[in-house]
């Protein structure tokens, strides 16, 4: 269950202030807690290894409440995803708009009609042990793999489809969206983020209109068109983004006055254009133009402040979350206590490792 970034955000603004420790901004806000969820996240899995290497009878009890290796592996089963790889000049890897990957835990072979095989990971040099031999050499039956950083070398080399990844995704980055209120205040935005959607605020996609209907041409075929798409009649558009869903206000006389996003899509990007035929939206008269939004970077989710994205690890570490970020905002350092206890945390974690 993830934790509401507005909640956090608010609740460590009310401690700085009470302890009269100054202010962080959105921006600071964002990057810290991004961090701290990294290295929360991070900790699941040096916790269940831990736990993995205490004796069965007391990591495991009966009662489902207090098995702690089933609660940690209940955290981490939320980040556990699978995708099938691209193949493109002899190597896999994850389409550019899925989940980064935090840890591998297989890949698999699944041609269609057979079986799933699992892909072996080798290292170089086992790689190079088993190929000398007709014995050892990889087959469609016991293919293997070279990890090269991000891309996947499958052998044998005719298997250039078919592979699935199954694995830990990594979190999402947090981000505490925002509107400016009329004193200059920020204005929680829980509308979704999604980068290279086009934000859902009213009549911010007007913003992006180069070229509107000549006044005086003809009044509309009506005043709303609503649900508009890039499909819809009299839209063209030039790009790759996908999903967006627009209504579109005219006045009496056939000039756009409103563009609203309704649904953001996603794969925009700065230079995109959105054309709209002036036939179709207008009575129809000689000389009359099509109207044109061309989208610029300030046009899509990332290049505005608007949009949210909550923390994805559990709903259970929100108080770790907030003493956490607290640390990273100074409060830890003039408190002689609290850095002797991180301390004493931190080299009981790095024993731990070391185990």
């Amino acid at each position: 269950m993830a934790i509401n970034v507005d909640e956090v955000y608010k609740t460590v603004l009310s401690i700085l202030n009470k302890e009269q420790r100054g202010y962080i901004t959105p921006d600071e806000f964002n990057k810290i807690g991004t961090q701290v969820q990294l290295e929360i996240f991070e900790k699941y899995f040096e916790d269940l290894n831990q736990q993995l290497r205490v004796p069965l009878q007391a990591a495991q009890m009966d009662d489902d409440y207090a098995n702690r290796i089933k609660s940690i592996e209940e955290k981490i089963q939320s980040f556990q995803t699978n995708e099938t790889l691209s193949y493109a000049t002899g190597k896999f890897s994850l389409p550019t708009d899925k989940p980064l990957i935090h840890r591998i835990g297989s890949l698999q072979y699944e041609p269609t009609g057979y079986n799933p095989v699992e892909v072996q990971r080798l290292t170089q040099h086992e790689f190079s042990i088993a190929s000398r031999s007709s014995l050892t050499a990889p087959t469609k039956s016991f293919p293997i793999y070279k990890e090269q950083g991000d891309l996947y070398q499958v052998y044998p080399s005719d298997i250039q489809s078919d592979i699935e990844a199954y694995y830990v995704k990594k979190p999402t980055n947090t981000r505490w969206g925002y509107t400016i209120g009329s004193v200059g205040q920020y204005l929680y935005d829980s509308t979704y983020y999604t980068a290279t959607g086009l934000p859902t605020q009213p009549n911010y996609l007007f913003n992006s209109l180069t070229t509107n209907f000549i006044a005086g041409g003809g009044p509309p075929t009506t005043l709303i068109f609503p649900n508009l798409t890039a499909s819809s009649p009299g839209v063209t558009y030039a790009g790759s983004g996908t999903g967006l869903v627009f209504d579109l206000t005219m006045d009496t006389v056939g000039i756009i006055i409103n563009i609203t996003v309704t649904s953001s899509g996603s794969g925009y990007a700065n230079g995109d254009t959105i054309t709209l035929d002036n036939n179709v939206f207008q009575d129809a008269f000689p000389g009359g133009t099509d109207a044109e939004i061309v989208l610029t970077a300030s046009s899509i989710y990332s290049g505005t402040t608007y949009g949210s994205t909550q923390f994805e690890i559990d709903s259970i570490d929100q108080t770790e979350l907030i003493l956490n970020i607290l640390k990273y905002c100074g409060i830890v350092i003039r408190d002689p206590q609290i850095i002797q206890s991180a301390s004493q945390i931190a080299m009981a974690e790095d024993q731990n490792e070391k185990m």
